[in-house]
């Protein structure tokens, strides 16, 4: 029965989509198919639009929005990551290139694919290597940030559509909010409307429709309003901008370079490339599964981003990775399971052959409505509320990777926001809590209690370590012993609590061992008390309990007391008054 089930864990670790597709029925597809049906729309505009920030012809944007897609659902491991092109890897790859070969040019392109194939297989080896463990240094907090201050960057970037000026959609918040302040004068009014009435159309379906497919019906009462707008004052006047007509092509076989010389160039890139890429997917994956419920594994996230750019290079699709956009949207509109990524591919690949011609009707007013939609639904004012009452740490990493998505570049924002994450939790782990202890005559049997107005004994003191002592934590720790000899110089027995010390390497090891010398030296000793298994063990290898003394090492707190109690100085026991120990009373009598 075990190797059945080791060869089933086996097999869905091949085929993840084995797991979920038992789960798809009737229901769970007309969700899907919805859901693929508005990320397959909305992916048009932004598809030409990625593709000419990318220095690509405007179908590549189109190509990478269509097998990369497919591919990444079925070997990924989140329900709502949809994989596409996205503005910060064009951006990446625009800058990564162009000092190759001019933008645009076949050369170009064939850079692109290449670079595109080797991210693949850096991502592939990743997550077969099994460092999707990796993701979890990514906090909540930075989720949450990243989340937010992308959301915002989103509708920034949608103004010029939705207000209909003549001014750049690219740069960092400040520039856009800039650029948007001078053209406040130029603003059409008719393209407000249609924006207005996407957007407010949207609200209301899902308000009082919630079964109807909110994006999609918003989309054409915006066309719709377009339409009639147009031709009541007329193109010229209304002048309201659509999509426009899109090439009617399948992606077309292609094959990376892979010369010597080429993968010498482009290694750097590839490296750079690959850890915002996957940075990216999974942060999005992470921030979708919080909402779902859902578990994200990062090896096979890695494996499936991996997959989708090999694939992608040969199918004309440049570097995909996890799309804001079209996650966000898809997780809006109701996707069940990743077969929603796998129609929206396939949706795509139809809609460019049937209906591409189409797209001259869509405007790009209703677009930016739908977007606004998307970017407020990704911001999770709940769990931002709950970070900055819970711990000025967390709030600390959510705004550095708020405002660093703000005014930096998106993969900045999600390293300063990990970096910041791992010098905190860096500095919380060397400063392991110290508690001391002493029983408590108030409580059941005399319980141990950290209260510091309970009475110690003079020679013997008690203290929990919460935490590992490693070589990143000795300095705290000795410092606290070195406080203890110098406060109570009397109390020359040292007992700690180790139910909490979670490992001890070797130079956590050598600090209790020449604590427990000094100790020893003063007249006094170390004592250790519940000590864990595994603790055991390490402290073993080390050679750490032999220099302790297995003798002073005990498995309870009750058996502790009755050993060290015998080896207190009975002098002091004897013109002693506090009684902290049972055997105290016991001992007098």
């Amino acid at each position: 029965m075990k190797i059945k089930d080791r060869q089933s864990k086996y097999v869905k670790g091949l085929l993840p989509f084995l797991a979920w597709f038992p789960a798809v029925n009737r229901g769970t597809m007309r969700d899907d198919m919805m859901a693929g049906l508005t990320g397959a729309i909305v992916v048009l505009p932004q598809g030409v639009a990625f593709a000419t920030i990318a220095g690509m012809p405007p179908e590549y944007g189109l190509y990478a929005g269509m097998v990369p897609a497919i591919i990444a659902a079925l070997f990924g491991s989140s329900r709502h990551l949809v994989s596409g092109p996205t503005t910060a890897a064009s951006i990446v790859l625009l800058s990564s290139l162009s000092i190759y070969a001019p933008p645009g040019s076949a050369e170009f392109v064939t850079l692109a694919l290449t670079l595109t194939f080797m991210v693949g297989v850096l991502e592939l080896a990743l997550g077969l290597a099994r460092m999707g463990a990796l993701v979890n240094f990514i906090s909540h907090s930075v989720i949450v940030g990243f989340t937010a201050g992308a959301a915002i960057l989103i509708a920034a970037k949608q103004l010029k559509h939705f207000f209909g000026i003549d001014m750049s959609g690219g740069g960092h918040l400040h520039d856009i909010l800039w650029n948007f302040a001078q053209q406040i004068t130029v603003i059409n009014p008719y393209v407000v409307t249609v924006a207005l009435i996407t957007l407010l159309s949207g609200i209301a379906v899902k308000r009082w429709l919630p079964k109807v497919p909110y994006m999609i019906a918003a989309m054409l009462l915006g066309s719709l309003a377009s339409v009639l707008i147009t031709a009541g004052f007329g193109e010229a006047a209304a002048h309201i901008a659509t999509v426009g007509a899109l090439p009617q092509s399948l992606p077309p076989l292609s094959a990376p370079d892979l010369s010597l010389h080429t993968i010498k160039n482009l290694a750097p890139a590839t490296l750079a490339v690959t850890l915002f890429a996957l940075t990216e997917a999974v942060s999005i994956g992470r921030s979708l599964a919080k909402r779902s419920g859902q578990r994200i594994n990062g090896n096979q996230e890695f494996i499936g981003q991996g997959l989708s750019n090999i694939f992608g290079s040969f199918f004309s699709g440049y570097v995909a990775t996890g799309s804001f956009n079209r996650s966000g949207l898809n997780y809006q509109s109701g996707a069940k399971t990743p077969l929603a990524a796998v129609f929206a591919g396939f949706l795509l690949m139809a809609i460019v052959l049937l209906v591409a011609p189409l797209a001259a009707y869509l405007p790009k007013a209703a677009m930016a409505g739908i977007l606004f939609l998307v970017a407020w639904g990704l911001i999770d004012f709940k769990e931002i509320r709950h970070i900055i009452k819970s711990s000025k740490r967390e709030t600390a990493v959510m705004a550095v990777t708020f405002f660093g998505a703000l005014f930096l570049e998106l993969e900045l924002a999600i390293f300063a926001g990990v970096m910041l994450s791992l010098i905190l939790y860096l500095e919380r782990v060397s400063h392991p809590r110290i508690v001391s202890l002493a029983p408590d005559p108030r409580l059941h049997k005399h319980a141990f209690s950290s209260d510091p107005t309970v009475t110690e004994c003079p020679q013997l003191k008690f203290l929990r370590i919460d935490g590992s002592i490693f070589f990143g934590s000795i300095n705290h720790v000795q410092e606290a012993f070195a406080q203890l000899r110098e406060r109570n110089p009397r109390q020359k027995h040292l007992a700690i609590i180790a139910e909490g010390i979670n490992f001890v390497d070797v130079s956590g090891g050598e600090t209790l061992v020449e604590e427990a010398r000094k100790r020893r030296d003063a007249g006094g000793a170390l004592y250790l008390v519940n000590i864990k298994h595994g603790l055991w063990h390490s402290m073993e290898r080390c050679g750490c309990l032999d220099a302790i003394g297995p003798n002073n090492v005990f498995q309870s707190k009750t058996a502790a007391v009755t050993g060290i109690y015998q080896k207190l100085d009975k002098s002091i026991c004897a013109v002693c008054s506090k009684q902290v120990f049972r055997e105290c009373a016991r001992g007098s009598t």
